[in-house]
């Protein structure tokens, strides 16, 4: 178990008061990590904090708030300075959050749904790191993983901006791990296929889509949150020390079948 060991590692989750960011800083608490719960809503974010401290308080983690919209560079900037200010520093970075206003054709998305997506997906995860990355060598070294998908691997009549912004966080992964990779920095990319949470019920809660979907995977169902979780914890701890740079998927093997 000591591979999976986050014990006195400080984690700052983007999107983290439901879904996959959720499980992830559940899981990394449970590991051992201070984790920095972060979403719009500062109630949500206080909840969280509060079920996980009391949840994980003997394993050693613990969870502190800060509510941001990654939307803001101001939010960015005043979310890392408080997780600073609060832990002392980040260890693990997880750019988690994301948002899709666009459903159909790329040729039809307003210019207003394609900057808006390109700004949170691509521009708050490069902002981020751009925030943490300098201060994180400092400190010896550290983790970051981007929440991407299997959308960024693959073209697509309905998702084709959020497939866009999808690959750029794969590339993004790579470019950072090379400049990065020297001052002991670890980044990559985890690409989910369809997982059960509110991001993506529209594709799962209609059973028709759902049926459709799963036909295509090996493993006939969709993924869980903790599915994911288990990959970040991988990714940030000692058990992938030599990797980087990596888009790791999991999607049921939804993008090696027919």
């Amino acid at each position: 178990m000591s591979l999976f060991n986050l014990t006195g590692k400080v984690a700052l989750i983007t999107g983290s008061t439901k879904g996959i960011g959720l499980a992830i800083a559940r899981r990394m608490a449970q590991a051992g990590a201070q984790v920095v719960i972060s979403s719009r809503n500062q109630q949500a974010c206080d909840e969280v904090a509060a079920t996980i401290n009391t949840a994980v308080n003997a394993e050693g983690g613990m969870a502190v708030a800060i509510a941001c919209n990654i939307n803001y560079k101001e939010q960015l900037r005043l979310l890392v300075d408080k997780a600073t200010a609060h832990l002392g520093g980040i260890d693990i970075l997880v750019c988690n959050a994301a948002l899709n206003p666009h459903y159909g054709s790329s040729q039809d998305i307003p210019d207003e749904a394609f900057d808006k997506i390109m700004n949170a997906n691509i521009g708050s995860a490069h902002r981020l790191c751009q925030m943490v990355l300098p201060a994180m060598a400092a400190r010896g070294g550290g983790a970051v993983i981007i929440v991407s998908s299997i959308a960024g691997l693959k073209g697509s009549a309905a998702l084709g901006a959020y497939g866009i912004s999808k690959a750029a966080d794969m590339q993004m992964a790579r470019n950072l791990a090379v400049e990065w990779g020297p001052k002991n920095i670890r980044v990559n990319c985890i690409a989910p296929g369809l997982v059960r949470t509110d991001f993506a019920r529209a594709l799962w809660e209609n059973p028709e889509t759902y049926a459709a979907t799963v036909a295509k995977y090996p493993l006939r169902r969709i993924g869980e949150p903790d599915e994911i979780a288990g990959a970040a914890i991988f990714l940030a701890s000692d058990a992938g020390s030599f990797t980087t740079g990596q888009t790791l998927v999991i999607d049921g093997g939804g993008t090696i079948a027919d």
